[in-house]
């Protein structure tokens, strides 16, 4: 586990993960992460790491993949929540609920890149690909 909290901590932290031959990223979410998801994309693509994240947006900006539940479901269903509370429910009384539908999303450009083939079994599986 290596931890970055600010920009300039990123290369110290590529660094420790090639030291110790990491196979491979998965960063925790969070805001700095993702707004610097385009740096983040470039040193691991430097490093030679495939790197998976929750959001779709860092496959898009070059990582190897994203797998995460539907965030505009999640909203949907926090939106009926908040509109149970506001008719009177007790947040007690409401039920826990799990995400029933996730993204993946796996960018093919990135996986040629660092020399990896993607199984037929995963490309025929819903989810985007981005070429």
């Amino acid at each position: 586990m290596v931890e970055a909290r600010s920009l300039k901590e990123f290369e110290k932290a590529f660094a420790a993960m090639t030291r110790e031959r990491a196979a491979a990223l998965h960063a925790a979410p969070s805001a700095l992460f993702f707004k610097h998801r385009n740096r983040l994309a470039e040193l691991a693509a430097k490093h030679r790491l495939p790197a998976m994240h929750r959001f779709e947006a860092h496959a898009e900006a070059g990582d190897l993949m994203a797998y995460a539940a539907d965030l505009a479901e999640a909203v949907r269903r926090a939106a009926t929540f908040v509109d149970k509370i506001l008719k009177g429910a007790k947040p007690a009384d409401l039920p826990v609920e799990q995400p029933m539908r996730f993204h993946l999303v796996i960018n093919l450009k990135t996986a040629k890149a660092l020399g990896l083939t993607i199984p037929q079994s995963v490309l025929i599986r819903p989810g985007q690909l981005i070429q």
